[in-house]
């Protein structure tokens, strides 16, 4: 006869003896049921773990036919123990096989079982498995004996998160479901193929101890850490800043409202007093929270979790005092960075030679990060939704920079597949390598002059690699994004003059700061807009905020003397816009002369074209500036009012669309007209298909980023423009598709013997 109910402190207690043992995992496993089934005066008690192919398989059980044994399996949709799994919910019965989801298994001899208790094996809010208890007789299942088979489902999360059960698994099952491979479709963002494993940049605590050897000192433990937590949430708050990630003030009043509410606090009391440390209280109710919230169909209540997540993950940092991000020079050799969001000073601290690849949960193609990545070089995908749920640290994955592709513990053969595919790469960049000092002519003796798009230091070494002729975009925001603080004139004034010297005699165009809309400064107050990306940026703020833009000019104009000296204004709606700030300008060069500083030995001012209002009034500003520069990432963005970063439009327009290349085409004409120079440094001119349009539109200026010179030089030299230009004035003449004109494009490049 069965002992009485001990309590889930003494089962924990007796459970954590179990895992100390010497023996094998069945043994352990096996040894668990009984001691479950005893403490819980239960006739059965059964473990059913989920495997990779979305079938539940028994693995263990005290009560049933032990012959069962990873024999018996079932489908999540089938049964009471598949309820259960995708639910993850508890669920407890009197009178289990009049359940309407009751399915009978007679090689397990269950049918004389009446009572049901099951609770599924939950870890990050996902189900891994199963813990099932029965009794013969009906009866009700208590409360408490429902909470002690939950924590007691924790130890066995751990065993199967660990990979402990790895081999026991049935033959083709494909492992347990945490080992399952995982493919998954991300934002692609910067080209290249990563393949490492997974290393968190906010890495999850480890709870080593769950079971606690004295409640009461627990409970205290966890209600000091709760109000440190919540002081450091309140300092945020005083002190106006951001938190780590770059939250702004409403996420921190949810924090700050979550961290004080009572329900939660209880639960995290119930917990402890069931046996479980502090840290392991914690993980628990966050696991059932996730649990709950990942089943909802409300994005409001789904949005939440993120932030529970957070707070969460705060308070297991206070309870263990574990650093809150990896610490830079620990990054292990061929890692592949996952993180929720990252600014671009926290990627910059990494060791970028072990760095193979950047995935990000939140982060989009504009994000700060997503750029300082691409002058990187690392291969990195963006919108990840939930992929901080699906791994763990040392995960095998493979990431795909050029489709978006994430490929998680991936197969053998998959491995295999994307490591060829990474050497092909690798073969042609050497070839693209060997293009460097060749000139950018085509094959009827067209130059072109390809240059490069920059923001960091650590892109100029690109020019001598890349063989660019120059910098024709140098974003100087970046600069301001990872500085602690508003650079001064004179450190500004430093940074150019490095730049000018690295680049030599080869031209660095400027553009002054285009922040605003999702570039937001860390140190600068966000003024809230119904609509940013219309809203208070770039040379918007300069001219309302003219001792910003006035310490720039004087930067760069200290910066050059004695040099050419090439600065270009962002965001330019109107030509009054583009006379405001050059009579800025002009005051600042007045100033350096009466104080009998060196200047520059030219200056040319010229605008980027990206606002639509500008190609109505292209003949006045094509004789007031010097030169013009096309970002037609935002001009796209505006001409068909789709949101780049808006998943849901961004693909509905393609930059090869008729009403687009008519408009570029007549900017074309103009600067041969007038004798402007005009070039393009918007991602269109990085593509080789969208480059062959661009090149028979009559452009012969790009700027674009350092990986994509190479596969452009090779188009631009493998081609006779005069045949490109024939072929694009047809089109132009008369009326086509954008589908049907890069199918073209790509035909003409295949008769041309040219590969991408």
């Amino acid at each position: 006869m069965r002992g009485g109910l001990v309590g889930p402190r003494v089962l924990l207690r007796r459970l954590r003896e179990v895992m100390s043992e010497p023996a094998s995992a069945q043994e352990r496993l096996d040894r668990i049921v009984v001691l479950i089934a005893n403490n819980m005066v239960a006739e059965v008690c059964s473990v059913y773990v989920a495997r990779a192919d979305n079938t539940l398989e028994l693995y263990a059980t005290e009560g049933l036919n032990r012959e069962a044994v990873h024999l018996t399996t079932m489908r999540l949709d089938e049964g009471l123990v598949g309820l259960i799994a995708r639910e993850a919910q508890p669920l407890a019965l009197s009178d289990a096989q009049h359940h309407p989801a009751f399915s009978y298994r007679p090689e397990t001899g269950e049918e004389i079982y009446a009572s049901f208790l099951g609770v599924p094996i939950l870890r990050g809010g996902n189900a891994l498995g199963v813990l099932v208890v029965q009794n013969r007789a009906a009866r009700v299942y208590s409360e408490e004996e429902m909470e002690a088979l939950q924590t007691t489902a924790m130890v066995l999360a751990e065993m199967i998160a660990g990979g402990e059960l790895e081999a026991l698994a049935r033959p083709g099952s494909g492992g347990t479901v945490v080992r399952r491979t995982l493919a998954m479709q991300a934002q692609p963002i910067a080209e290249g193929v990563g393949l490492g494993h997974v290393v968190l940049h906010e890495p999850r605590v480890e709870i080593k101890n769950l079971v606690a050897d004295d409640p009461d000192a627990e409970l205290v433990r966890l209600n000091s850490a709760l109000e440190l937590l919540r002081a450091s949430i309140d300092d945020l708050m005083d002190s106006g800043g951001l938190s780590h990630a770059g939250e702004h003030r409403d996420v921190l009043e949810t924090f700050r409202m979550f961290a004080q509410d009572r329900g939660w606090v209880r639960r995290l009391h119930e917990a402890i007093n069931t046996g479980l440390t502090a840290e392991a209280a914690v993980e628990r109710v966050q696991s059932d929270v996730r649990a709950r919230l990942l089943r909802q169909t409300d994005p409001y209540l789904r949005e939440r979790l993120h932030d529970l997540d957070d707070l969460a993950n705060r308070l297991l940092h206070q309870l263990t005092g574990a650093a809150f991000t990896l610490a830079a020079e620990n990054l292990p050799e061929n890692a592949i960075l996952v993180a929720r969001a990252m600014g671009p000073a926290a990627l910059l601290e990494y060791q970028r030679l072990k760095l193979r690849g950047l995935v990000l949960e939140e982060g989009g193609a504009t994000s700060h990060v997503a750029i300082v990545a691409r002058a990187l070089g690392i291969p990195t995908v963006g919108k990840a939704e939930g992929i901080l749920g699906l791994v763990e640290t040392g995960d095998a994955i493979i990431i795909d920079g050029h489709s978006g592709e994430i490929q998680i513990r991936p197969s053998q053969d998959v491995e295999a597949a994307y490591a060829e595919r990474a050497r092909l790469r690798a073969r042609r960049q050497e070839q693209y390598r060997a293009l460097r000092d060749k000139p950018a002519v085509t094959k009827d003796g067209v130059a072109v002059d390809i240059q490069m798009n920059a923001g960091l230091l650590v892109d100029l070494p690109n020019l001598d690699e890349t063989g660019a002729s120059g910098v024709g975009l140098f974003r100087t925001e970046i600069l301001f994004m990872v500085a602690p603080s508003l650079p001064r004139a004179q450190a500004q004034e430093g940074l150019y003059r490095t730049i000018i010297d690295i680049a030599g005699r080869r031209p660095v165009t400027f553009r002054t700061l285009d922040i605003g809309g999702d570039k937001v400064l860390p140190y600068l107050r966000k003024i809230d807009e119904e609509n940013p990306a219309l809203g208070w940026r770039a040379v918007r703020i300069g001219l309302d905020r003219p001792a910003l833009l006035r310490t720039q000019f004087r930067a760069l104009l200290g910066a050059a003397k004695g040099r050419d000296l090439r600065i270009m204004l962002p965001m330019v709606a109107t030509l009054e816009e583009f006379e405001a700030a050059k009579a800025m300008l002009n005051r600042e060069r007045e100033r350096a002369r009466k104080l009998g500083q060196a200047g520059p030995k030219q200056v040319h001012l010229g605008i980027m074209l990206e606002v639509p209002s500008l190609l109505f009034d292209l003949e006045r500003v094509f004789a007031a500036v010097d030169f013009v520069s096309i970002g037609t990432n935002d001009l796209m963005q505006f001409m068909f009012a789709a949101d780049r970063e808006n998943a849901l439009v961004s693909a509905r327009f393609d930059p090869l669309h008729p009403s687009f290349l008519r408009a570029l085409s007549r900017v074309a004409m103009l600067s041969r007209e007038t004798g402007r120079p005009v070039s393009l440094c918007g991602e269109m001119a990085g593509k080789p298909i969208e480059a062959l349009a661009l090149l028979g539109l009559g452009f012969r200026s790009f700027s674009m980023s350092p990986s994509n010179i190479g596969p452009v030089k090779a188009f631009v030299r493998g081609i006779e423009v005069g045949k490109l230009e024939a072929f694009m004035r047809e089109k132009l003449e008369t009326s086509f598709d954008s589908a049907g004109l890069r199918a073209g494009l790509v035909a003409f490049a295949a008769a041309n013997d040219l590969s991408f």
